[in-house]
Protein backbone atom coordinates (compact mmCIF):
# COMPACT_ATOMS: atom_id res chain seq x y z
CA UNK A 1 0.00 0.00 0.00
CA UNK A 2 1.27 3.28 -1.39
CA UNK A 3 1.41 6.62 0.13
CA UNK A 4 -0.63 8.15 -2.48
CA UNK A 5 -3.88 8.28 -0.41
CA UNK A 6 -2.30 9.81 2.57
CA UNK A 7 -1.22 13.39 3.01
CA UNK A 8 1.16 14.63 5.65
CA UNK A 9 -0.12 18.11 6.59
CA UNK A 10 2.25 21.31 8.04
CA UNK A 11 0.35 22.23 11.33
CA UNK A 12 -0.96 25.82 10.96
CA UNK A 13 -2.62 28.99 12.03
CA UNK A 14 -3.55 28.14 16.26
CA UNK A 15 -2.96 25.24 17.57
CA UNK A 16 -4.08 23.83 21.62
CA UNK A 17 -2.12 22.20 24.20
CA UNK A 18 -3.42 20.54 26.92
CA UNK A 19 -2.17 18.68 29.89
CA UNK A 20 -4.74 15.60 29.07
CA UNK A 21 -2.91 13.27 31.94
CA UNK A 22 -5.05 15.03 34.26
CA UNK A 23 -8.41 14.83 32.56
CA UNK A 24 -10.68 12.05 32.83
CA UNK A 25 -12.19 10.48 29.49
CA UNK A 26 -15.48 12.61 29.11
CA UNK A 27 -13.32 15.64 29.70
CA UNK A 28 -10.95 14.79 26.67
CA UNK A 29 -13.61 14.02 24.29
CA UNK A 30 -15.27 17.18 25.16
CA UNK A 31 -11.91 19.19 25.09
CA UNK A 32 -11.19 17.50 21.59
CA UNK A 33 -14.64 18.20 20.32
CA UNK A 34 -14.68 21.80 21.50
CA UNK A 35 -11.37 22.41 19.63
CA UNK A 36 -12.29 21.26 16.41
CA UNK A 37 -15.66 22.83 16.68
CA UNK A 38 -13.89 26.17 17.28
CA UNK A 39 -11.98 25.21 14.10
CA UNK A 40 -8.41 24.85 15.49
CA UNK A 41 -5.80 23.29 13.86
CA UNK A 42 -4.25 20.66 15.66
CA UNK A 43 -4.45 19.38 19.47
CA UNK A 44 -1.26 18.54 21.05
CA UNK A 45 -0.56 16.50 24.60
CA UNK A 46 2.11 15.53 26.78
CA UNK A 47 3.63 12.28 28.00
CA UNK A 48 4.42 11.55 31.50
CA UNK A 49 3.65 8.69 33.30
CA UNK A 50 -0.64 8.83 32.90
CA UNK A 51 -1.69 7.95 29.48
CA UNK A 52 0.26 5.59 27.11
CA UNK A 53 0.92 8.50 23.96
CA UNK A 54 -0.17 6.49 21.27
CA UNK A 55 -3.71 5.14 22.80
CA UNK A 56 -4.25 8.60 23.81
CA UNK A 57 -3.70 9.55 20.37
CA UNK A 58 -5.70 6.95 19.06
CA UNK A 59 -8.75 7.99 21.39
CA UNK A 60 -8.81 11.90 20.47
CA UNK A 61 -8.41 11.27 16.99
CA UNK A 62 -11.81 8.46 17.34
CA UNK A 63 -13.75 10.94 19.15
CA UNK A 64 -12.87 13.71 16.03
CA UNK A 65 -13.56 13.80 12.81
CA UNK A 66 -11.08 16.74 10.94
CA UNK A 67 -8.86 17.61 14.02
CA UNK A 68 -5.25 17.09 13.86
CA UNK A 69 -4.00 15.12 16.69
CA UNK A 70 -0.21 15.24 17.46
CA UNK A 71 1.50 13.69 19.95
CA UNK A 72 4.16 16.77 22.46
CA UNK A 73 5.98 14.76 23.35
CA UNK A 74 5.89 10.79 22.86
CA UNK A 75 9.22 10.13 25.12
CA UNK A 76 11.48 7.62 22.40
CA UNK A 77 12.44 5.66 25.68
CA UNK A 78 9.00 4.46 26.71
CA UNK A 79 9.26 2.63 23.28
CA UNK A 80 11.11 1.53 20.48
CA UNK A 81 11.64 2.96 17.10
CA UNK A 82 9.71 0.05 15.66
CA UNK A 83 6.94 0.64 17.91
CA UNK A 84 7.09 4.56 17.04
CA UNK A 85 7.17 3.97 13.45
CA UNK A 86 4.06 1.55 13.82
CA UNK A 87 1.91 3.75 15.75
CA UNK A 88 3.01 6.04 13.41
CA UNK A 89 1.74 4.60 10.44
CA UNK A 90 -0.90 2.94 11.95
CA UNK A 91 -2.82 6.01 13.46
CA UNK A 92 -2.34 7.63 9.90
CA UNK A 93 -4.08 5.32 8.07
CA UNK A 94 -6.67 4.82 10.41
CA UNK A 95 -7.29 7.95 10.53
CA UNK A 96 -6.87 9.87 7.29
CA UNK A 97 -3.25 11.54 7.67
CA UNK A 98 -4.52 13.07 11.08
CA UNK A 99 -1.89 12.28 13.17
CA UNK A 100 1.53 13.96 14.10
CA UNK A 101 4.39 12.35 15.80
CA UNK A 102 6.38 14.61 17.81
CA UNK A 103 9.04 12.58 19.55
CA UNK A 104 11.55 13.69 22.35
CA UNK A 105 14.31 12.65 24.68
CA UNK A 106 12.82 13.84 28.00
CA UNK A 107 14.54 14.02 30.79
CA UNK A 108 16.59 12.51 33.72
CA UNK A 109 14.24 12.33 35.87
CA UNK A 110 11.81 11.11 33.60
CA UNK A 111 13.80 8.16 32.30
CA UNK A 112 16.15 6.79 35.10
CA UNK A 113 13.82 7.66 38.39
CA UNK A 114 10.08 6.83 36.66
CA UNK A 115 11.35 4.59 33.94
CA UNK A 116 14.62 2.94 34.71
CA UNK A 117 17.21 3.33 31.53
CA UNK A 118 20.00 4.95 31.14
CA UNK A 119 19.56 8.76 30.32
CA UNK A 120 22.48 9.12 27.24
CA UNK A 121 23.66 11.92 24.51
CA UNK A 122 20.49 13.64 23.52
CA UNK A 123 21.28 14.27 19.92
CA UNK A 124 22.98 11.18 19.33
CA UNK A 125 20.39 9.08 20.79
CA UNK A 126 17.49 10.81 18.82
CA UNK A 127 19.77 10.54 15.57
CA UNK A 128 20.30 6.80 16.31
CA UNK A 129 15.97 6.50 16.90
CA UNK A 130 15.57 7.93 13.89
CA UNK A 131 17.59 6.08 11.52
CA UNK A 132 15.92 3.21 13.11
CA UNK A 133 12.45 4.12 12.76
CA UNK A 134 13.37 5.08 8.91
CA UNK A 135 15.12 1.37 8.84
CA UNK A 136 12.16 -0.32 10.12
CA UNK A 137 10.61 -3.28 8.44
CA UNK A 138 6.81 -2.25 8.93
CA UNK A 139 4.04 -4.39 7.10
CA UNK A 140 3.41 -2.57 4.03
CA UNK A 141 -0.17 -3.21 4.78
CA UNK A 142 0.27 0.34 6.56
CA UNK A 143 4.28 1.26 6.16
CA UNK A 144 4.18 4.95 4.80
CA UNK A 145 7.46 6.30 3.20
CA UNK A 146 6.67 9.62 4.67
CA UNK A 147 5.74 10.51 7.86
CA UNK A 148 4.97 13.08 9.77
CA UNK A 149 7.41 13.68 12.51
CA UNK A 150 8.74 16.23 14.61
CA UNK A 151 11.05 16.65 17.62
CA UNK A 152 11.19 18.82 20.85
CA UNK A 153 14.06 20.14 19.58
CA UNK A 154 15.57 23.32 22.01
CA UNK A 155 18.88 23.33 21.56
CA UNK A 156 20.76 24.19 18.00
CA UNK A 157 21.96 20.58 17.47
CA UNK A 158 18.32 19.19 17.51
CA UNK A 159 16.94 21.80 15.51
CA UNK A 160 19.96 21.39 13.08
CA UNK A 161 18.76 17.38 13.45
CA UNK A 162 15.08 18.18 13.32
CA UNK A 163 15.95 19.68 9.17
CA UNK A 164 17.71 17.00 8.40
CA UNK A 165 16.24 13.99 9.34
CA UNK A 166 12.14 15.09 10.58
CA UNK A 167 9.42 17.57 9.06
CA UNK A 168 10.45 19.80 11.96
CA UNK A 169 10.42 20.91 15.85
CA UNK A 170 7.80 21.20 18.48
CA UNK A 171 9.85 24.33 21.13
CA UNK A 172 8.26 24.08 24.55
CA UNK A 173 8.79 26.93 27.28
CA UNK A 174 10.45 29.25 24.73
CA UNK A 175 10.13 33.07 23.51
CA UNK A 176 9.81 34.43 20.37
CA UNK A 177 13.71 35.50 19.95
CA UNK A 178 13.65 31.50 20.35
CA UNK A 179 11.65 31.23 17.63
CA UNK A 180 13.55 33.35 15.56
CA UNK A 181 16.72 31.19 16.15
CA UNK A 182 14.72 28.17 15.53
CA UNK A 183 13.32 29.52 11.66
CA UNK A 184 16.91 30.33 10.66
CA UNK A 185 17.90 26.89 11.37
CA UNK A 186 15.41 24.68 10.40
CA UNK A 187 15.03 26.92 7.04
CA UNK A 188 11.94 28.04 5.15
CA UNK A 189 10.43 24.65 4.67
CA UNK A 190 10.62 22.99 8.26
CA UNK A 191 7.46 22.99 10.39
CA UNK A 192 8.17 25.49 13.56
CA UNK A 193 5.08 24.58 15.93
CA UNK A 194 5.42 26.58 18.92
CA UNK A 195 3.88 26.34 21.74
CA UNK A 196 3.09 29.25 24.65
CA UNK A 197 1.94 29.16 27.85
CA UNK A 198 -1.30 32.13 28.39
CA UNK A 199 -3.30 33.09 31.37
CA UNK A 200 -6.18 34.86 30.43
CA UNK A 201 -6.85 37.80 33.52
CA UNK A 202 -5.31 41.47 34.40
CA UNK A 203 -4.97 40.53 37.85
CA UNK A 204 -1.51 40.07 38.72
CA UNK A 205 -1.93 38.82 42.59
CA UNK A 206 -4.28 35.56 40.81
CA UNK A 207 -1.49 35.42 37.63
CA UNK A 208 1.78 35.00 40.10
CA UNK A 209 0.93 32.35 41.67
CA UNK A 210 -0.44 30.10 38.56
CA UNK A 211 2.51 31.49 36.98
CA UNK A 212 4.68 29.66 39.42
CA UNK A 213 2.59 26.49 39.79
CA UNK A 214 3.04 25.83 36.17
CA UNK A 215 6.20 26.54 35.76
CA UNK A 216 7.60 25.18 38.98
CA UNK A 217 8.05 21.96 36.89
CA UNK A 218 10.17 22.93 33.99
CA UNK A 219 12.52 25.05 35.98
CA UNK A 220 14.03 21.98 38.04
CA UNK A 221 14.68 20.43 34.80
CA UNK A 222 18.15 21.11 33.36
CA UNK A 223 17.58 20.92 29.65
CA UNK A 224 14.94 23.69 29.94
CA UNK A 225 16.94 25.92 32.05
CA UNK A 226 20.21 25.70 29.60
CA UNK A 227 17.68 26.66 27.14
CA UNK A 228 16.56 29.66 28.72
CA UNK A 229 20.77 30.90 29.62
CA UNK A 230 21.27 30.82 25.87
CA UNK A 231 17.93 32.98 25.47
CA UNK A 232 19.61 35.61 28.02
CA UNK A 233 17.84 34.75 31.17
CA UNK A 234 20.55 34.56 34.08
CA UNK A 235 20.91 32.72 37.26
CA UNK A 236 19.17 34.60 39.24
CA UNK A 237 16.06 34.58 37.34
CA UNK A 238 15.79 31.22 39.02
CA UNK A 239 16.18 32.20 41.84
CA UNK A 240 13.10 31.14 44.21
CA UNK A 241 9.72 30.93 42.24
CA UNK A 242 11.40 32.68 39.44
CA UNK A 243 11.77 36.47 38.20
CA UNK A 244 8.63 38.49 37.11
CA UNK A 245 10.84 38.85 34.22
CA UNK A 246 11.31 35.11 33.54
CA UNK A 247 7.90 34.16 34.11
CA UNK A 248 5.85 37.19 32.48
CA UNK A 249 8.07 35.61 29.12
CA UNK A 250 6.86 32.28 29.86
CA UNK A 251 3.61 32.56 31.29
CA UNK A 252 1.86 35.73 29.05
CA UNK A 253 -1.18 37.19 30.92
CA UNK A 254 -3.49 40.07 30.65
CA UNK A 255 -6.50 40.51 28.16
CA UNK A 256 -6.98 39.74 24.74
CA UNK A 257 -4.27 42.34 23.38
CA UNK A 258 -1.74 40.97 25.50
CA UNK A 259 -2.14 37.54 24.10
CA UNK A 260 -2.65 38.66 20.39
CA UNK A 261 0.76 40.52 20.73
CA UNK A 262 2.27 36.85 22.14
CA UNK A 263 0.97 35.22 19.15
CA UNK A 264 1.89 37.46 16.33
CA UNK A 265 5.20 37.96 17.87
CA UNK A 266 5.91 34.05 17.41
CA UNK A 267 4.13 34.71 13.94
CA UNK A 268 6.70 37.26 12.73
CA UNK A 269 9.61 35.18 14.39
CA UNK A 270 8.29 32.02 11.84
CA UNK A 271 6.25 29.83 13.52
CA UNK A 272 4.25 27.77 11.49
CA UNK A 273 1.54 27.47 13.92
CA UNK A 274 1.46 29.18 17.96
CA UNK A 275 0.07 26.85 19.89
CA UNK A 276 -2.20 27.94 23.21
CA UNK A 277 -1.93 26.56 26.07
CA UNK A 278 -4.62 28.23 28.58
CA UNK A 279 -4.31 27.79 31.82
CA UNK A 280 -7.61 28.53 33.60
CA UNK A 281 -7.82 31.84 35.62
CA UNK A 282 -9.34 30.03 38.72
CA UNK A 283 -6.44 27.37 38.77
CA UNK A 284 -9.02 24.85 37.40
CA UNK A 285 -8.01 22.00 35.40
CA UNK A 286 -7.60 21.47 31.65
CA UNK A 287 -8.09 24.22 29.50
CA UNK A 288 -9.61 27.72 29.54
CA UNK A 289 -12.22 28.04 27.35
CA UNK A 290 -12.92 31.74 27.28
CA UNK A 291 -9.05 31.57 25.83
CA UNK A 292 -10.30 29.22 22.76
CA UNK A 293 -13.49 31.18 22.18
CA UNK A 294 -11.32 34.42 21.82
CA UNK A 295 -9.27 33.45 19.44
CA UNK A 296 -11.09 30.64 17.82
CA UNK A 297 -10.93 30.42 13.68
CA UNK A 298 -13.82 29.39 13.02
Amino acid sequence: MGDEDIAMRKPSGLGVWCSTNVLGKDALADLAQQVEKRGYDTLWYPESLSYESMAMGGFLLSVTSRLQVASGIANIYARDAITSAQGHDALNRLYGGRFVLGLGVSHVPLVEGARGHDYKKPVTTMRRYLEAMKAAKIDPTIKMDDRAVVLAALGPKMLELSRAATKGAHPYCVTPEHTAQAREILGADGWLCVEQKVILSGDESIVRPLQRKHMARYMALANYRNNWLRLGFGEDDFDGDGSDRFLDAMVVWGGEAQIRDSIEAHRKAGADQVILQAFPADGGKGTDMRVLDAFAPA
